[in-house]
């Protein structure tokens, strides 16, 4: 069966602190896509981040580029398979000079943080009870 395939394309500012950013997370470099302009980082087998320097993003877009230090361009959510890997995360983003944004959602069948990367976007990584999945 087909999967869709999600990529999310984020301007950066400086395209080696990002690398070192998402490695930082445990997350590999797509050398087949990436070059001095972009990286491509695969989140999962139908989730890849691609990471450009402006002027590489601008071939994609005619808007201005947000400002993601000042400006919410997106909210990325990614699911996460228990509480503590909702929080190893956000500490590894922490540890790779990401930090903490917004406070800690405890909803009991959801837990949830949130973290900014280098450039300021913001991930939210949530986890839900199976239980409460299937209602």
């Amino acid at each position: 069966m087909y999967q869709q395939m999600i990529f999310v394309n984020l301007a950066t500012n400086d395209l080696d602190a990002s690398k070192k950013f998402f490695t930082g997370l445990g997350y590999e470099i797509n050398a087949q896509f990436s070059d001095d302009t972009t990286a491509s980082i695969p989140l999962s087998d139908t989730i890849v981040v691609m990471v450009h320097t402006p002027q590489k993003y601008r071939e994609f877009t005619k808007k201005e580029i947000v400002d993601s230090t000042k400006s919410s361009e997106v909210l990325i959510a990614l699911s996460a398979e228990s509480r503590e890997k909702v929080d190893e995360l956000v500490e590894k983003a922490v540890a790779a000079g990401g930090s903490v944004s917004g406070e800690t959602q405890d909803h009991g069948f959801m837990y949830g943080r949130a973290f900014d990367d280098v450039d300021g976007h913001t991930f939210e990584v949530v986890w839900m009870d199976p239980a409460a999945v299937q209602g």
